[in-house]
Parts: structure tokens; sequence; C-alpha cells
């Protein structure tokens, strides 16, 4: 029964592409993660900027 099962190949693909699906999902999280975050110190640093300027 085991050896039956360690060489079927049937159902591989779909393994393999959920796979690659996860890793990609995984990368494009974290890419979002350092990009929104690069977002938020450009906003802040233009915040304080206008409110130094608006309160000279």
């Amino acid at each position: 029964m085991w050896q039956q099962f360690w060489y079927d190949t049937r159902g591989a693909t779909a393994v393999e592409y959920g796979i690659i699906i996860s890793v990609l999902s995984m990368v494009i999280v974290s890419g979002l993660g350092f990009a929104l975050g690069a977002v938020r110190d450009v906003w802040a640093d233009n915040n304080s900027q206008i409110t130094t300027t608006l309160t000279r």
C-alpha cells in the first residue's frame, strides 16, 4: 500500500501549483507590507513639513 502511494504521481501537478501559489502569495504580502510602510513614512514626513510651515 505504501509503495503504491509513494509512486503514485496523480495530482502532483496540482500540489506543485499550490506550493507555487502559496510562495507567491507570501512574497506579495511581504512586498505590500514594505511598500505600505514606505508610503506611510512619506505621508508622515509631508504632514510634519506642512504642519511646520503652517505654524510659522
